[in-house]
């Protein structure tokens, strides 16, 4: 029995439709994240959830955290960890961060560092 290449089915025209349209979806939540994103001020750093410093970003400098177990560099405007004495080291590898809302976190150290953008007035809600 000959198949005709005519006569596909409607299904597999659907489905290219529906995959498609996917994609252009994804792209545009893409373009529309990348080309929103600001850069921020500063790092907050905090030690067991409570926020324990804060470092500008424009600044250059090697700092010490949570009694040595981690060292936090700032460099051109971008931070990231150079030591951590955690096993596994995802922190570390995690790279540098700028972009607002960027954290590196590290478990073992109950450590979490997120970029800030400018600061506010600390109202967080206007009803």
């Amino acid at each position: 029995m000959k198949i005709d290449a005519t006569t596909k089915s409607p299904r597999l025209r659907y489905d290219i439709l529906l995959i498609s349209a996917l994609l252009l979806v994804a792209l545009a939540v893409s373009l529309v994240t990348v080309l929103t994103r600001q850069d921020g001020t500063y790092v907050e750093i905090e030690e067991d959830g409570k926020i324990v410093a804060t470092y500008p970003l424009n600044r250059d400098g090697e700092y010490s955290l949570n009694g040595g177990t981690n060292i936090l560099v700032i460099k051109e405007g971008r931070a990231y960890l150079t030591y951590a004495d955690c096993p596994d080291h995802r922190c570390i590898r995690y790279g540098k961060i700028r972009f607002v809302g960027e954290s590196i976190i590290c478990l073992p150290n109950r450590l979490t560092i997120t970029v800030r953008g400018s600061s506010h007035d600390g109202v967080d809600i206007v009803s």
